[in-house]
């Protein structure tokens, strides 16, 4: 991509407003391999899941992004305190204390931010801390076709995590409190809660649900509960398997029913990871990815993967795959690099579409939904003969955090998509060199006047750059702004940042990014015994 790469985007975006008009909008679009859409083929009914309200602590003005018409003229002129408003508008941070001691945990404290490119959001992120057992969990939750998918799991994943862990007697009082109709204890504290909640009035299936759950860990007689691996594994495979249960049931509640088709039918790839002293466990189902940034002792540093990517570039997958379907399907489980021919991920919750027999689909369906008002994906792929053909299993990874384990980064595709691991962990050590860097100290340097124009430029040079606080920000930043060679282009950076939303998936990805800072002198303790 050459540094004139803004206007070509431009031109193509103020050529492309014509085709795009009317009120049958794409539910999605396949774009370019860099920013690729999930579903290839989308039905084009109109899109009721839209709304102009903030989604996941995100909004934008109308001066920023917006629906492209004949009529409207571009708002391409930024400065740079507007574009740092839009960039920052997503931004989360927190410092991380032991709640029962106060003492240091081994996460210090966390930063956190998104950048939509879908209208909604289709990305999800969410922090908590375990109040019944021990631990903090991080997640990435990256939709598609629809962000019901998302938000579901993103709001109940933790919560299956959770109670997979309790021992029996923490298990026997949720249950005595639920059959005496006694207030539940405390299971989750949200440090960044995935947001406003569409789920308000349906809860209570969804605790039903995660009740039957924790009965029948009762039922196995476990002293100690699941070991994390078992729960992270159980937990996502679990709660798959009752989004797809959920819309199977007879439910006389309308917008319940409306509610489970659309999280069913949508999809999410996850990447979580749960962090319990130095013990770090990471599961991923999908495309989001973690990585560690590491400094060895000599100073120099280096990127330890924690993910593999589910997709058609992993060789591991595209075996697994073949293994499960029978040989006369070797040629048509993959085609064009996607599952099917339709998805990119090979692992994701819901995604009925990929998972049920035709029959079922059909049966579902057929129950009075209005499948277009809903925004429904009704296709089924060519050569659809041994579903299921996706997976929610995620593929689950331990590391012992040492002192030279600095940070953890967790992102959607969006990121990984324009910028590689090695960047990533450049971008953050960039980000903490200057964080760390100390003023000039005056009292201990000769005060001439030339001195004191120098320090005072450089001062006012900081100030006009208005370095970014949070690691999370100057990832996205760079994500969107860099040049071919690394090198920022502010007119690339409001190029992307102006275009309208019917627009801006064609060129980019929804981008979520959580980046963990670890306690190098809480790590360094537990070794040595502290």
């Amino acid at each position: 991509m050459s540094s004139t790469l803004p206007f070509w985007i431009l031109n193509s975006a103020r050529n492309s407003i014509a085709t795009l008009q009317g009120g049958r909008r794409l539910y999605s679009r396949c774009a370019s391999n860099r920013n690729k859409s999930r579903w290839r083929l989308f039905s084009q009914g109109p899109g009721t899941l839209k709304s102009s309200a903030p989604c996941n602590g995100f909004a934008l003005q109308k001066a920023y992004r917006h629906t492209s018409t004949e009529e409207d003229d571009f708002h391409l002129q930024l400065s740079p305190e507007q574009v740092n408003e839009v960039l920052r508008a997503g931004e989360s941070a927190h410092k991380i204390l032991d709640l029962v001691s106060g003492a240091p945990n081994s996460v210090l404290r966390f930063e956190s931010n998104q950048l939509a490119a879908n209208s909604p959001v289709e990305d999800r992120r969410g922090v908590a801390s375990c109040l019944q057992t021990s631990g903090l969990m991080f997640g990435i939750f990256d939709g598609h076709g629809g962000h019901a998918c998302a938000q579901a799991v993103s709001e109940r994943l933790f919560y299956y995590v959770a109670v997979s862990l309790m021992s029996q007697q923490t298990l026997e009082r949720m249950e005595g409190a639920m059959e005496s109709m006694k207030p539940l204890m405390p299971i989750l504290q949200w440090l960044k809660h995935p947001g406003d909640s569409i789920y308000k009035d349906v809860t209570s299936v969804h605790l039903d649900h995660l009740r039957v759950y924790w009965q029948e860990l009762l039922d196995l007689h476990m002293e100690m509960g699941l070991n994390i691996k078992e729960a992270l594994m159980y937990s996502f495979q679990r709660l798959d398997s009752d989004i797809s249960l959920e819309v199977q049931a007879p439910l006389e509640d309308e917008m319940t029913r409306n509610l489970s088709l659309q999280v069913a039918f949508s999809g999410a790839t996850a990447c979580m990871a749960h962090v319990d002293g130095v013990h770090l466990h990471v599961a991923n189902a999908g495309d989001c990815r973690a990585i560690l940034g590491v400094q060895e002792d000599n100073g120099m540093w280096s990127c330890l993967p924690l993910t593999r990517d589910h997709n058609a570039w992993n060789q591991a997958e595209l075996s697994r795959l073949k293994r499960e379907h029978p040989e006369s399907e070797d040629r048509t489980v993959i085609v064009d690099n996607r599952l099917l021919g339709v998805l990119m991920p090979c692992r994701a919750f819901g995604d009925v579409q990929l998972k049920w027999s035709k029959e079922l689909q059909r049966s579902v369906l057929e129950r009075g939904f209005d499948t277009e008002a809903l925004n429904i994906y009704q296709f089924t792929p060519p050569h659809y003969h041994t579903p299921p053909y996706l997976t929610a299993e995620p593929e689950v990874t331990y590391h012992r955090l040492r002192p030279q384990d600095k940070f953890l980064v967790l992102a959607s595709d969006g990121l990984w998509d324009v910028l590689d691991n090695e960047d990533v962990v450049r971008l953050v050590v960039e980000h903490l060199a200057e964080a760390s860097r100390h003023k000039p100290d005056l009292a201990q340097r000769p005060a001439n006047l030339g001195l004191m124009q120098s320090l005072l430029q450089h001062r006012r040079a900081q100030v006009l750059r208005a370095a970014d606080q949070n690691a999370a920000t100057r990832l996205i930043r760079h994500a969107i702004g860099s040049n071919e060679y690394g090198e920022m282009e502010p007119e690339r950076l409001t190029a992307m940042l102006t275009l309208p939303e019917d627009l801006a998936r064609m060129y980019r990805d929804d981008i979520t990014v959580t980046v963990v800072y670890f306690n190098s002198d809480s790590i360094d303790a537990y070794y040595k015994g502290g």
